[in-house]
């Protein structure tokens, strides 16, 4: 079976029923953060592996008009959740975004979504030209922890189809090496969401917090639970 396959024959879903629709507020706030910050002011944005497309549900609630959303999904699973969140501003497009070689826009959000792919550096490049900016968000799953307990690893391959296991410092070259510039990055705190991730989880919350402050590379390079939030153009 290719990795592919696992987002149209049903297998994600069967492991991620909600298509994590629960952080899509948290992610959207994150996101129109960063839109502000850098004073971007996008008419045009497209999320490229959209899900259920609740992230681009809640952004245009907060982004007034003229702004105009397009989600692309290759899941029909996922797909389907897209169809109760259409409007007027918000579409949403069942294919591949680097096929739809007519489509580019003002922002490209790529959330959560780099390390599914077989080929990240080739998606990375097709798109560039696509829009001036793009906002990535990436899980930092490599950290010391991780290595040592490669358990976590196996089930991230396994239930959530991560291909790829970054780091910041690899996420930065992943994008020089594709011709980005980067422009600002930030760690997000993923493990503080109010989600049920298990007893380790509860446990390494504690050093999370309290460390993070004091050295933010080294707390998230040894215990995770971190996410890193890009802008590139």
């Amino acid at each position: 079976m290719k990795i592919r396959d696992i987002y149209l024959d049903g297998e994600y879903v069967k492991h991620n029923p909600t298509w994590d629709v629960e952080d899509s507020p948290w992610k959207a706030d994150l996101i129109f953060r960063m839109i502000q910050k850098h004073k971007l002011n996008p008419v045009t944005i497209c999320e490229v592996g959209c899900g259920s497309g609740e992230i681009l549900s809640r952004l245009e609630k907060i982004m007034p008009d003229p702004v105009n959303f397009t989600g692309y999904e290759i899941s029909p699973a996922a797909f389907e959740l897209c169809q109760k969140r259409k409007t007027d501003r918000t579409h949403f497009m069942l294919g591949d975004f680097t096929e739809d070689n007519d489509r580019s826009c003002d922002l490209i959000l790529i959330i959560d979504l780099i390390e599914h792919l077989e080929d990240c550096f080739q998606f990375l490049r097709a798109i560039k030209p696509r829009s001036t900016y793009k906002i990535l968000h990436v899980p930092l799953e490599m950290f010391v922890l991780s290595v040592l307990y490669q358990h976590f690893l196996l089930g991230q391959w396994k239930k959530v189809g991560h291909l790829h296991f970054f780091s910041k410092d690899l996420v930065l070259q992943l994008l020089n090496d594709t011709g980005y510039e980067i422009v600002d990055f930030t760690y997000t705190a993923g493990y503080a969401l109010s989600r049920e991730f298990g007893i380790k989880n509860k446990i390494l919350k504690v050093p999370r917090r309290l460390l993070f402050p004091l050295g933010q590379d080294f707390t998230v390079k040894v215990f995770g639970g971190y996410s890193l939030l890009v802008l590139v153009k």
